[in-house]
């Protein structure tokens, strides 16, 4: 090969491994921003209370790209929120569904400083590690156990807030708290072989249509998408670190496995066939996954970065006009059926995840 023939090859390689151009990330914006105006225009969801969980997915997602954009107007939108809510959380005290608004909460008070915006956050999270609980990760009737973290999005909720009060203060009984929590919960419900978490006890052995073990796309999500907060805030230092790294890259290697051929995630991670339609909620986690991944220097990037670009497209091309994300699987426990009118706010806090990271990694 000649220099000018190796010059030129080097060229046209670099052009053809930049899929976003200017006007393309002009075109990502205002989608973008037309689905945080529609959300917000159909603010509060029926689904779930403004400090619960439905919800607080959609804030923590809300914040990363307000915080991207340095948006004024989100900033207020979620301010407004707090001080409405009085900064409290759902009065369920152990479980880690009302402990998600913690994570905007503390975000909020990084940035303002205002030291009633986590009173209660700190509050909980003292009180429930003084009074730790070790009972079974389910019920009597098989039930997940609400008082510990007895179901995989649990990992999503909760943790995070423990990583997010350690970085404030650096008192590392946050982490190893959560550590150990943590640990009980991967012990039950990640599978080793598959790399892929089931999404409690009650499917230990459960199995879809096609024969395969059944793990729900979302859950497995939720799990993903709440390492990459982990990873931000643990320090390397700390034991828990590379665990949460290896658990990170090890579902990495199979959730890019499971995308269909326009590169969504279907409801099932194993049984496409099943659930034929996208499910944009886990769908949006992955792609928060994947690309925090390579903007991290953790996944490499040519290998994973035209999986992103392929699944972050197959994603923006389920908002219709209006700015609405449809194919987002109701509130459950497996896989369901979905249809594009089928929306909520988690998957659009999913979506804003995925939105922030992609957004880092094209520019």
């Amino acid at each position: 090969m000649t220099n000018k023939t190796l010059l030129l090859a080097i060229i046209f390689s670099f052009f053809y491994s930049i899929p976003f151009c200017k006007s393309q990330n002009k075109k990502d914006y205002s989608l973008i921003n037309k689905v945080v105006e529609w959300q917000i225009k159909n603010f509060p969801d029926t689904s779930g209370p403004k400090a619960g969980w439905v919800h607080a997915a959609f804030y923590r997602g809300l914040i990363e790209w307000g915080e991207y954009q340095k948006s004024d107007k989100i900033d207020r939108f979620l301010l407004d929120l707090g001080q409405s809510l009085n900064w409290n959380m759902l009065d369920r005290v152990y479980d880690a569904d009302d402990l998600c608004i913690g994570q905007t909460y503390i975000k909020l008070y990084e940035r303002h400083k205002k030291p009633e915006m986590i009173k209660a956050v700190v509050d909980r999270v003292q009180f429930i590690m003084d009074h730790p609980l070790n009972e079974s990760l389910r019920t009597v009737n098989n039930k997940p156990n609400r008082e510990r973290w007895g179901w995989c999005d649990a990992l999503f909720m909760a943790p995070p807030v423990y990583a997010q009060l350690y970085k404030l203060n650096k008192d590392k009984k946050f982490l190893d708290f959560c550590f150990s929590e943590y640990k009980v919960t991967c012990d039950s419900l990640y599978n080793k072989n598959e790399h892929l978490f089931i999404r409690d006890l009650r499917f230990i052995n459960a199995k879809e249509d096609n024969g395969k073990p059944l793990f729900w796309s979302r859950g497995n999500g939720w799990v993903y998408s709440g390492l990459t907060f982990m990873l931000n805030n643990v320090p390397k230092s700390h034991p828990s670190y590379n665990y949460y790294l290896n658990l990170y890259k090890e579902m990495s290697e199979t959730i890019i496995k499971c995308y269909d051929k326009n590169g969504s995630w279907h409801a099932s991670m194993f049984d496409l066939d099943s659930y034929p339609q996208p499910e944009n909620s886990a769908s949006g986690f992955f792609v928060h996954g994947l690309a925090w991944g390579i903007n991290k220097g953790i996944l490499d990037k040519k290998k994973y970065k035209p999986i992103v670009y392929k699944t972050w497209n197959a994603l923006k091309s389920h908002v219709n006009e209006d700015g609405k994300l449809g194919y987002v699987q109701s509130i459950g426990h497996a896989p369901k059926a979905v249809t594009k009118d089928s929306a909520a706010p988690y998957g659009v806090g999913a979506f804003l995840l995925a939105a922030t990271e992609v957004m880092k990694l094209s520019n």
